[in-house]
C-alpha cells in the first residue's frame, strides 16, 4: 500500500511538472511546498530558491495583501482569473492571470495552490501599443494634420467586385458612412469585413480622427478590460495609468473585431458604455466621456452566438443599428477572375513578374473550388503560383493542392445523333474515365476511389481503352 502510494505521488509530481502553467503551492504558513518546472521558467528561478522559503522573501515586491496565495490562506476563499505583477528577488518583472484556491485538508485549511498563466511578453506589447497609440493621437490633437493618426488605408473604390450583392452592400455601407451609429458586420474568415469596416471610417466625418481595431479573440479578459477601459496606479498590482482605447478613439472610430469572443460580462461593461458614452478605468471612480463610433465584426452568425451563449441579446441589438452580411468567395464566383486578375497584378509588382493570365484548367479549378478561406485564400493561392510560375501564365501544377484537386467543373456533353445505348454508355464510361485520370494526374489507384470502383477494373478498362 505504501509503494502504491508512493508511486502515485510520483506520478502527480510528473503530471504537474509536464504542464505549460505554473502551479506554485504553498502551506498555511506561506512556505513554499511545491513549484514545477513552468513557474521556475516563468519566473527565472531555480525550484531549490524557492522551496521552503517563504513567498514574500522570494517575492520582495509583494506583501500579505497583494499576493493571491496569501489572501487565500487568510479568506479561505478561492481567487479566480486576477491579473498580478510581481518582481522576483532576482530584479525579474513578471506579469500573469492567477487561479488561487484553498487546499483543505478534513474540511481544515492546509495550504493555498496556484495556477499561472504567463501574460509577461504579451502585457508588455500590448502596453507599448497602448502607449504609441496614445503618442501618435497626442502629436495628431496638437498639430492641425488632416489624416487619421492610426492608419485606415481602404476606402469604397478599392473593393473590387461585379456581384450584385456586394455592389449593393458597398451603396448602403456608404450611406451609413455619415453618421454616427453603430454597424455591424458579419461574415466568414476572409470575406473583407476590415475592408469594408476602413471605407465606412474613411467615408465618414471621422476620417481625419483616430481609426483603432482591436480584436476580441486575441486576449484574455482581464487584459482586454484594461486594454478597452483603461487602467489607474494600483487598481491591481503593477497596474499604472493608461488610457484605454475607447480615449484613444475619442473623435473616431473603434473597430472590435470578433465580438462573439469577448467575454459575457466585459460585454455587459461596453454594452453600458455604448449606451452612456462613458468609460471608467480600471479601478477608477470618475468617469470619462468619449464620443466613439463603434464598428463590429464577428464570423458567426450572430443569431447562432446569441443561442450558444457568446453573445448578449442586449448588446446585439445596440450594436445592430446597421447590419451588413458580407458574403462567401464561392456564392459571388462571377468575381474569382476579376480577383485573380487583380492579385496576378499586385504580385507582378512586388515581385517584378510578367504574368499574363491563367491558363483555362486553372480558371476551371478556382471556379470549381469551394474556397473555405474565401478572398484571403484566393490571394494565397495566386501569391503562391506566382512565386513558382516561369512563364507568363499559371498553370495548374503552380497550384496548392487542394485547389489542383478542386472538383472540376466541366459537363460531360454528348454530341451527334441519337446512337445505341450500349454504345453511348461506353462513350460515358470513356470520357468519365479521362476525366478521373485528369483529375489525379495518371494516379490509377486516386482515380479508382473517385470514381468508387476497384482499381484492378480500372486498369482493366484504361487497357481496354488502349487496344
Amino acid at each position: 500500500m505504501e509503494r502504491e502510494t508512493r508511486e502515485t505521488m510520483e506520478m502527480l509530481k510528473a503530471i504537474l511538472a509536464s504542464i505549460d502553467e505554473g502551479i506554485h503551492a504553498v502551506d498555511r504558513n506561506g512556505i513554499t511546498i511545491y513549484y514545477n518546472e513552468a513557474s521556475a521558467r516563468l519566473d527565472g528561478l531555480a525550484a531549490q530558491e524557492v522551496i521552503g522559503r517563504h513567498v514574500l522573501e522570494v517575492f520582495p515586491s509583494l506583501e500579505t495583501g497583494t499576493s493571491t496565495l496569501l489572501q487565500v490562506i487568510e479568506t479561505g476563499r478561492r481567487i479566480p482569473d486576477t491579473p498580478q505583477m510581481y518582481t522576483t528577488k532576482r530584479g525579474t518583472k513578471v506579469h500573469t492571470v492567477n487561479t488561487t484556491l484553498p487546499i483543505l485538508s478534513g474540511g481544515r485549511l492546509i495550504g493555498a495552490l496556484e495556477v499561472a498563466k504567463d501574460l509577461t511578453r504579451l502585457k508588455e506589447l500590448n502596453e507599448r501599443l497602448i502607449d504609441m497609440q496614445a503618442q501618435i493621437v497626442g502629436v495628431a490633437k496638437s498639430t492641425t494634420q488632416r489624416k487619421s493618426p492610426i492608419e485606415a488605408r481602404w476606402t469604397f473604390e478599392q473593393i473590387l467586385s461585379a456581384d450584385r450583392a456586394v455592389l449593393l452592400l458597398k451603396e448602403l455601407a456608404l450611406r451609413a458612412a455619415s453618421t454616427s451609429s453603430p454597424v455591424l458586420l458579419f461574415g466568414e474568415t476572409g470575406t473583407g469585413k476590415e475592408l469594408f469596416v476602413q471605407s465606412i471610417h474613411n467615408a465618414s466625418p471621422r476620417r481625419n480622427k483616430s481609426f483603432i481595431a482591436q480584436n476580441c479573440a486575441a486576449l484574455p479578459a482581464s487584459l482586454l478590460e484594461g486594454l478597452l477601459f483603461g487602467t489607474v496606479k494600483g487598481s491591481f498590482t503593477g497596474a499604472e495609468n493608461r488610457p484605454g482605447l475607447f480615449e484613444l478613439a475619442d473623435g473616431g472610430t473603434l473597430f472590435l473585431d470578433e465580438i462573439n469572443s469577448m467575454p459575457l460580462e466585459l460585454q455587459a461593461k461596453l454594452l453600458r458604455v455604448l449606451q452612456e458614452g462613458l468609460v471608467r478605468r480600471v479601478g477608477d471612480t470618475k468617469v470619462i466621456e468619449v464620443d466613439v463610433r463603434i464598428l463590429a465584426a464577428t464570423n458567426q452568425n450572430p443569431l447562432q452566438a446569441i443561442e450558444g451563449g457568446q453573445l448578449r441579446s442586449d448588446l446585439y441589438y445596440r450594436l445592430n443599428v446597421v447590419s451588413l452580411h458580407l458574403p462567401r468567395l464561392a456564392d459571388r464566383r462571377e468575381d474569382i477572375p476579376l480577383l485573380t486578375r487583380h492579385f496576378i497584378e499586385k504580385f507582378n509588382a512586388a515581385f517584378g513578374k510578367n504574368v499574363r493570365d491563367i491558363t483555362p484548367d486553372v480558371l476551371d479549378r478556382f471556379m470549381a473550388h469551394d474556397w473555405p478561406g474565401n478572398v484571403r485564400e484566393l490571394e494565397h493561392a495566386v501569391e503562391g503560383a506566382m512565386n513558382l510560375v516561369t512563364g507568363d501564365q499559371i498553370e495548374c501544377e503552380h497550384l496548392p493542392w487542394q485547389v489542383q484537386h478542386a472538383k472540376s467543373t466541366k459537363t460531360l456533353t454528348l454530341e451527334g445523333p441519337v446512337r445505341p445505348l450500349r454504345e453511348t454508355m461506353e462513350q460515358v464510361e470513356q470520357e468519365l474515365i479521362r476525366m478521373a485520370m485528369e483529375e489525379t494526374g495518371g494516379n490509377i489507384q486516386q482515380a479508382a476511389k473517385l470514381l468508387q470502383v476497384p482499381r484492378q477494373t480500372l486498369q482493366y478498362r484504361l487497357s481496354r481503352q488502349t487496344k
